[in-house]
């Protein structure tokens, strides 16, 4: 049985930036576990498999204040309710903060902290009226620490973190849950994104190094220790919504706290010369060798789990013909 409302009817879950990774990981989380889930991207072509898979998909600007509007609208006029806004639309704007123009400084924050705001506006007077609801804002995974090359991206997830702080406070009276989920570090391709967006900046020569450490962020999407897959965030995101009391905070693995742990150990000066000495570190030519290798190593892993994949389904498509013969066989032979 899936999760319902006291009326018996399915519980209905919007989730944002579904095109990729933890938005539609978690879609497809909801709607296994029964849920009438609307899975929302900018491009509605990117989520064609979500309606296939039984999900609801519309098209979503969460930079749009009346595409913001217009989404809420049609769920409560198609379910007459929402009881979860899942808000995981977001990418990450790399690079010194000198380097980054302020027109994407802007797009940053429109998309990683206003874009989630949007949503909450034109859906929390509903929520409640309804007398129910939970928002599950979904932030930055470095908890309290900070890294150069990442202050952009990273001051609109801590913006979006203490909103979300606050907005849970405002409410706490009116039975609608507010809760922030970080991630951590995961495997999907918004690191792809993130270096795209290195390479249409500038790079001022005074930054060298740390562009050097910056172009190896994609190694997260191999894997590794401390690293999480996208359904692992997903579940933390279910379980948020599913809580009766839900904590006000979920750190997805070990590494969140970790960081938030070393961010309130190794502060200031200290911090500016552990992060100096990684950059110098990470940046030198034995780290950059190494870090060939690895990537060398994560590349032949992904071929060979593309080439089993392609093996498995390959004798599935066997079993299936040969099955298939033989009912026919049979039929014949009847």
């Amino acid at each position: 049985m899936g999760e319902t409302t006291d009326s018996g009817a399915e519980k209905t879950v919007l989730v944002t930036g579904c095109s990729t990774g933890i938005g539609r990981a978690t879609a497809l989380q909801f709607r296994d576990a029964d849920w009438e889930v609307y899975a929302s991207a900018r491009d509605p072509e990117e989520i064609t498999d979500l309606r296939e898979r039984g999900c609801r998909t519309m098209e979503l600007d969460v930079t749009d204040d009346l595409e913001a509007v217009a989404a809420i609208d049609r769920i409560y006029e198609e379910q007459g309710r929402l009881d979860c806004l899942v808000n995981d639309a977001g990418y990450g704007q790399f690079g010194p903060v000198e380097d980054v123009p302020m027109e994407r400084v802007i797009e940053q924050f429109d998309v990683n902290t206003f874009g989630p705001l949007r949503l909450v506006r034109a859906a929390l007077a509903r929520m409640r009226r309804q007398g129910r609801g939970t928002v599950v804002n979904v932030t930055a995974g470095i908890g309290g620490f900070t890294f150069p090359g990442i202050g952009v991206y990273n001051a609109s997830k801590r913006a979006l973190e203490t909103a979300t702080d606050v907005l849970r406070q405002e409410v706490a009276d009116e039975d609608v849950e507010v809760v922030a989920v970080q991630p951590g570090f995961v495997v999907t391709d918004f690191y792809d994104r993130a270096l795209a967006e290195i390479d249409r900046l500038d790079h001022s020569p005074a930054y060298a190094d740390l562009y050097r450490v910056l172009d190896r962020i994609g190694i997260v999407e191999g894997g590794g220790p401390g690293i999480n897959s996208p359904e692992r965030v997903a579940r933390t995101i279910l379980t948020a919504a599913t809580a009766e009391r839900p904590d006000a905070l979920y750190r997805v693995g070990t590494l969140p706290d970790l960081l938030t742990y070393l961010g309130m150990v190794v502060r200031g000066r200290v911090r500016d010369r552990v992060t100096k000495l990684g950059v110098a570190a990470l940046s030198s030519d034995l780290a950059q060798r190494l870090l060939d290798r690895l990537e060398t190593r994560q590349a032949k892993r992904r071929s060979e789990r593309s080439k089993t994949a392609s093996e498995r389904e390959g004798d599935g498509t066997r079993r299936g013909d040969r099955t298939r013969r033989r009912e026919e066989s049979e039929r014949t032979e009847l």
